[in-house]
């Protein structure tokens, strides 16, 4: 619901509609036990919005934000605030970097922003083959962010990224917004060439598991730009490919939708998070009282962490890794005691 209301195109808001939905979703949350499992679907639905430009208003997002941050603290929403300044230095960074491609020849105009990977939430990256004018655009841009930034390493996520590609079907043209897998896809099939799964799966380098969503929103979906036999809604390895001659449209500018390849969250990624934080609570009672019972430290312990309310189980398996650690000691003359080690 949140999403909706702060992404364009979602739920038709007025700015003071919008702050009063957000005032109502805060004070929701702040029942909620898992608030950080909250966080980590949050903050990846904030990055599409963000990555898509989908988002209906900055300053709605930062509203919300700081709402969160009001009732949660800083280190809840810190990693939220970091995408947004992210995105503030990115469209400076654009505009030096446009002025320096002015200078090549291309045929494509190509920006690059740049995500600090903290921040943002993982995502798979396929490492596929680019077409030769990409290729030398992403060179251009690495020599210039190496010597402006010596000591950053580049990673380049082709998952994220999108493209616009004029597709010429007989005397009909559409300008087509797809991303760059999808961008890479097509070319592949420039001049009307015909290919089988796997031979497009060698030339673009990509897993069955990335070329079967791939292809589905582009011979499956509601605009079926690629034509694959035989016909049906469902990918296999035995398909054959081809551009649509036929394809036609109303609109010029078409919009075409693909599967995300990564889950709404991590759920592997909020344990370790959860983990982290429980021992970094055992481990600071601990300091301060030397010597606990095991109920009181499990008590205290859960008083200690806001965002989340752990099984007394969990919590006892980490006094455990602990333990094995060294961190902690269980007394020798009752074993449901634990000493601190220092």
């Amino acid at each position: 619901f949140c999403d909706r209301v702060l992404k364009s195109g979602g739920e038709k808001l007025s700015e003071s509609e919008v702050e009063e939905n957000l005032d109502k979703i805060v004070q929701l949350f702040s029942y909620l036990t898992d608030k950080d499992l909250f966080a980590e679907i949050y903050r990846n639905q904030l990055a599409k919005r963000l990555l898509n430009q989908r988002s209906a208003s900055d300053d709605a997002e930062k509203v919300m934000i700081a709402k969160l941050k009001m009732q949660c603290g800083t280190h809840f929403t810190s990693k939220m605030e970091g995408m947004l300044g992210d995105l503030a230095v990115g469209s400076e960074q654009r505009s030096e970097f446009e002025a320096r491609m002015r200078q090549f020849d291309s045929n494509l105009d190509f920006s690059v922003q740049v995500l600090t990977t903290g921040f943002w939430p993982t995502y798979k990256s396929p490492e596929v083959s680019l077409a030769p004018e990409m290729s030398r655009c992403m060179e251009v841009f690495k020599e210039w962010h190496d010597n402006k930034h010596q000591k950053r390493k580049l990673t380049w996520m082709f998952s994220l990224g999108n493209a616009s590609v004029r597709a010429n079907f007989g005397k009909k043209y559409y300008d087509l917004q797809v991303t760059t897998l999808q961008a890479v896809a097509l070319n592949a099939f420039n001049g009307g060439k015909k290919m089988s799964f796997e031979e497009l799966a060698e030339r673009l380098n990509l897993e069955d598991s990335i070329l079967k969503p791939l292809m589905h929103s582009l011979s499956c979906g509601k605009y079926k730009v690629i034509k694959k036999s035989p016909g049906g809604n469902k990918i296999s390895k035995t398909d054959t490919f081809v551009a649509n001659e036929k394809f036609s449209c109303n609109m010029r500018k078409i919009r075409i939708s693909m599967a995300s390849l990564d889950a709404s969250h991590n759920t592997k990624r909020v344990e370790e998070d959860r983990s982290i934080a429980i021992e970094a609570a055992i481990v600071r009672i601990m300091k301060a009282r030397k010597t606990l019972q095991h109920q009181q430290l499990i008590a205290e312990v859960l008083s200690q962490l806001a965002f989340f309310k752990p099984n007394p189980r969990v919590i006892k398996r980490r006094i455990e890794a602990l333990i094995d650690r060294e961190y902690l000691e269980r007394s020798t003359e009752n074993t449901n005691v634990y000493n601190y080690l220092a």
